[in-house]
């Protein structure tokens, strides 16, 4: 390997270990919503992110979300992630590293005139020493999220920043915004565009796009999906796929 390509693949692998978790906060998208879990009522999620960028996949095998509903306009949250990072023509690792909880409340309710605005801290807390996949570091996000509807199209979108300590690592920003449509009961489809600043010395800001959405055999299930690709700065293509049951 090449001095340059090993300086190619040593940021790509920064990039990735740095940036995993930023498709977690509003699957199946990067962008999230202010819209919290009803009072008293569960969301569960299994699901799979998958990343592919210079020769190296990446992503989660699978992870699971808990949403809760603790009062009205409230809700708790937890992630815990099993990753995997799979260079090719190198073996693979997997690992469990940092445990996501946070905290979404919505202090503005949506009106005829007016959207529902709220936020959605995140702490990003070190479980398991391992530095495949985390830095060891407490990382918190700390974002600003705003939602209309009208009938059955709706968009959702805003911008926070994270908090990102580590010996290369740099606080960064990440903004989206995306728009849905519900085509029936059982189909939802919607895309995104998004951008996040540089989170690590040698990296640059990176902006692309998602397209997915949601099938819904009934209301309680429901099979969510997204694909994309970034436009600038890098070649990534991303994927999610996952099951959410509402109780």
């Amino acid at each position: 390997m090449t001095l340059i390509n090993k300086k190619s693949f040593i940021l790509s692998v920064l990039l990735i270990v740095c940036n995993l978790k930023s498709a977690y906060p509003g699957p199946p998208f990067d962008t999230d919503d202010p819209e919290t879990v009803n009072f008293k009522h569960w969301e569960y999620y299994i699901s799979s992110i998958n990343t592919y960028q210079i020769g190296l996949w990446s992503g989660t095998s699978p992870h699971l979300e808990v949403n809760y509903g603790l009062i009205p306009n409230v809700q708790v949250h937890l992630l815990l992630p099993m990753n995997y990072l799979n260079p090719v023509h190198r073996h693979a690792d997997f690992g469990y590293a940092d445990t996501e909880f946070g905290i979404k409340f919505r202090f503005v309710r949506e009106s005829d005139n007016s959207p529902q605005i709220g936020t959605f801290p995140i702490l990003e807390i070190p479980t398991i020493k391992n530095s495949e996949f985390s830095s060891g570091k407490l990382k918190i996000y700390l974002p600003i999220w705003l939602q209309k509807s009208w009938g059955r199209l709706t968009t959702y979108g805003g911008a926070g920043y994270w908090i990102n300590p580590g010996t290369v690592n740099k606080n960064w920003i990440f903004a989206g915004w995306e728009l849905q449509y519900d085509f029936a009961k059982s189909l939802t489809l919607g895309g995104e565009i998004f951008f996040h600043s540089a989170s690590a010395e040698g990296l640059k800001s990176v902006a692309g796009f998602n397209i997915g959405g949601s099938v819904n055999p009934s209301e309680k299930f429901h099979i969510i999906f997204s694909f994309g690709h970034t436009v600038t700065h890098d070649n990534t293509f991303n994927s999610y796929l996952g099951l959410l049951w509402t109780l």
